[in-house]
């Protein structure tokens, strides 16, 4: 497996961009849909200072549009990891972990938390947290693995102390478009494997001709924005194809979260108007 995970030895952009997004969100939005309380300290205090003096500056229409699907998407699997922890799940790995605070806020005193990342992004989130004054809790794992030099997930984790005899919540977001096919589905019929109980939610990209004709122009612009980056989109999938290979990997069941859900679920008669066009699936074993 390769791909965003990855960040070619130097600390991913797009994890930044993600992070200021979500920072955004608690001083542009209200009300808060994803309350994440560490969002603007993680960023260091320049720049929490500059977004607090001009937070506007993140809110032109296609930045409100990614701002939508960025938080829709971390509350639909934090949503997930509450639902699995109260049927007894007591880990959670977050794949391409970027700066996601959730184990510096982690309500759930039983539950360990696995961040799997490249190497270099996970010692720059370590300067970002000393900077910001975040301890790192006990009930934290690092797990760093450089897939580019042959590391496997299976592989890092157990490097770690991961416990493959435990059912386990995953998250995976922000990672399946800049991977192959193959090996979005090589993750996914691993983390089948698991023991019955285990879950993952990740988001993913659906093909171009999929997309309305303003949906698809704003797509095509945010995919030149992240190639000329140098880290491109590679991968989409169609929703149904995607539940049907899911259940034969090994799941029992899978659900396709799409806008209209999405919205009814999350962003229902907004004043504000914020809307996604995220698309996301839950799988369970």
């Amino acid at each position: 497996m390769s791909g965003n995970i990855v960040r070619r030895g130097t600390p991913s952009g797009t994890a930044l961009r993600v992070a200021t997004v979500r920072a955004a969100h608690r001083l542009l939005d209200d009300p808060i849909v994803f309350d994440d309380p560490l969002a603007l300290a993680i960023l260091g205090p320049e720049a929490e200072a500059a977004m607090r003096a001009d937070p506007f500056a993140h809110n032109d229409q296609i930045s409100r549009g990614l701002r939508a699907s960025l938080i829709v998407r971390s509350r639909v699997a934090e949503d997930e990891l509450a639902r699995a922890v109260a049927d007894g799940v007591r880990q959670y790995v977050v794949l391409g972990a970027g700066l996601d605070t959730f184990a510096y806020r982690n309500p759930f005193p039983e539950l360990r938390v696995f961040e799997i990342d490249h190497p270099s992004t996970q010692a720059w989130k370590r300067e970002c947290l000393a900077r910001a004054g975040i301890a790192v809790p006990d009930g934290l794992t690092f797990a760093s693995v450089d897939f580019e030099e042959g590391g496997t997930l299976a592989d890092g984790l157990a490097a770690a102390g991961f416990d493959r005899a435990a059912p386990t919540c995953f998250s995976w977001l922000g990672v399946t478009m800049y991977l192959r096919e193959e090996a979005v589905y090589d993750t996914l019929r691993w983390i089948a494997s698991l023991p019955a109980g285990s879950s993952v939610t990740f988001d993913f990209r659906v093909p171009l001709d999929q997309l309305n004709p303003v949906e698809r122009a704003v797509t095509e612009m945010i995919m030149q924005r992240v190639a000329e980056a140098g880290e491109p989109w590679i991968s989409a999938f169609d929703p149904e194809t995607l539940k049907n290979r899911l259940i034969e990997a090994g799941f029992s069941r899978a659900e396709a979260l799409l806008p209209e859900m999405l919205n009814k679920r999350y962003l229902f008669q907004r004043k504000d108007g914020l809307s996604t066009r995220a698309r996301l699936m839950t799988a369970w074993r």
